[in-house]
């Protein structure tokens, strides 16, 4: 599945800001309240103990958190190497792999690194990675390319290095769409982590997985409504970041 760079949205006027927290805030009471008053058997009064739950949501924002940061590790200066005029024949191969990390489904992915790695934590980090690379790599180089020409012309005009004109120039104006790869990255793998219970990495996809297992609907329940509440906040919190790191003006 091939991907377009995000642009940046437009900014949203200031009380609309606080939405999508209200409704995190309102989903999370709501499954607090659901908790509370469900009549539970004794194997879902263990799953959603408050005490696992939040181990659950550690281990899921853990997984996010540190593949987020390796992907962006990675796809930044990969992405910042690819969009140089030296590397355009290079460009095609090495996207068409970043592509391929999408095009196969996250459980086949995860199935493939098991066998070939072994299960746990590291194995559904470098799913995560591969899965969300595409988006970070791809608006890196979209954004640096997108940079006006005159711009860089005039800035080499002024004596800059190419260094210099990368550091200066090129990545302040190319940072709202590299930006917006980076939230489309963290959304991704809010959802794909969910998946690492299958490689005994934790997470809420345990909740879900074995309330499936089970056929205990509140456990499937619980698991799901968190997974949507921890992407809407996760979303919130880089839109937020996006409108705080991008330059004025752009």
């Amino acid at each position: 599945m091939s991907m377009v760079a995000v642009n940046q949205a437009e900014e949203p006027k200031a009380g609309s800001r606080w939405i999508l927290p209200l409704i995190v805030v309102l989903l999370v009471a709501a499954v607090a309240g659901y908790i509370a008053g469900a009549e539970l058997d004794s194997i879902e009064s263990r799953a959603l103990e408050a005490s696992n739950i939040v181990e659950k949501t550690w281990q899921h924002v853990r997984l996010v958190l540190v593949s987020t940061a390796v992907v962006i590790a990675l796809g930044v200066p990969l992405g910042i190497v690819l969009s140089r005029r030296w590397a355009r024949f290079v460009r095609p191969p090495v996207l068409l792999v970043a592509n391929a990390g999408q095009a196969v489904p996250s459980v086949g992915i995860l199935v493939l690194l098991a066998i070939a790695v072994g299960v746990g934590f590291r194995m559904a980090v470098v799913a995560l990675v591969a899965y969300a690379l595409l988006p970070i790599l791809r608006n890196t180089i979209v954004g640096l390319q997108q940079v006006d020409p005159a711009v860089i012309d005039a800035a080499r005009g002024m004596g800059m290095s190419p260094a210099r004109l990368l550091w200066k120039v090129e990545l302040p104006l190319a940072v709202p769409v590299m930006l917006a790869g980076i939230r489309v990255a963290l959304i991704l793998n809010v959802g794909v982590a969910t998946l690492a219970t299958f490689t005994n990495a934790g997470g809420l996809g345990d909740l879900i997985e074995g309330g499936i297992a089970t056929n205990r609907m509140p456990v499937l329940a619980v698991g799901c409504a968190l997974t949507i509440a921890l992407a809407l906040l996760v979303d919130w919190l880089a839109g937020t970041a996006e409108r705080a790191l991008s330059p004025k003006g752009i």
